[in-house]
């Protein structure tokens, strides 16, 4: 049984041993314990630092200009607009009617109200809308109607009268906010007064914008990529075609009828 006698450890060997194997395990967890605290702290480093912004290129002043909304519901809400005075905002797109106290002549359109055209609200009221006529406000069971003056025209005391809203089983429908600045464009928007004097004219010129040229000409009738390309605007019946390089005007000629 030497043999086996032979292979037994002596006492202070293993504790040797054991020994060992604990500082072994010691360093292990210690070094262990290193790496996660310095990718913790790497990684709250990189969470510290600010995300990338992306370049969209310079923007538009004009995208920030303030434009006021008033969100009317009722129809007394529409009265409050008598006595002010509003800017066509949605130019060569809403038609107008010569009218006279509390009614509109529907057969007798005067056209379509031009960009930025300053009107005096005198009334606000209601009317059946009769049939075989056609305006972009819905005639709903009655339409709500804006009288009012144009101060620029030759005669500022004449009364016309515009669709600005509607009412049926839901209720009321109002579009003031979408086609009147309810204060005056030219101090709302800061362009050159060339560029005014053209929009006033309802011309277009050379360097305007796609957002000048709408105001001035009003709705487009055939539209281009957005910046580039040739865009035909309906001009109150006498269509421009326009061209835009980079939003900007380069070239317009009198296009062919619609």
């Amino acid at each position: 049984m030497r043999g086996i006698a032979s292979l037994e450890i002596p006492a202070g060997a293993e504790m040797n041993t054991v020994a060992k194997a604990a500082l072994g395990l010691t360093a292990a967890m210690l070094v262990a314990f290193g790496i996660e605290a310095v990718y913790i702290h790497y990684d709250r480093a990189r969470s510290a630092q600010p995300a990338a912004v992306p370049d969209y290129g310079p923007s538009d002043p004009d995208d920030l200009v303030f434009l006021k909304r008033e969100h009317p519901e009722t129809f007394a809400d529409l009265k409050d607009l008598s006595g002010r005075t509003v800017w066509v905002q949605a130019g060569g797109q809403m038609e107008y009617f010569h009218a006279n106290a509390h009614h509109a002549d529907y057969t007798k359109p005067v056209g379509s109200l031009p960009g930025a055209e300053p009107l005096k609200i005198v009334e606000a009221f209601q009317q059946t809308r009769p049939n075989g006529i056609a305006t972009r406000v819905p005639a709903g069971n009655v339409q709500v109607l804006l009288a009012f003056t144009m101060p620029k025209s030759a005669d500022a005391q004449k009364l016309y009268a515009a669709p600005a809203g509607y009412k049926d089983a839901s209720g009321y429908t109002f579009f003031t906010d979408d086609i009147f600045f309810y204060d005056d464009p030219h101090k709302l928007y800061d362009w050159s007064p060339q560029i005014w004097q053209a929009i006033d004219t309802h011309q277009v010129t050379n360097g305007m914008n796609q957002r000048q040229v709408s105001l001035s000409l009003g709705a487009v009738a055939r539209q281009a990529e957005y910046g580039n390309g040739e865009m035909v605007y309906a001009n109150a019946g006498h269509p421009i075609a326009v061209t835009f390089t980079k939003g900007k005007v380069t070239a317009f000629h009198p296009a062919d009828g619609l």
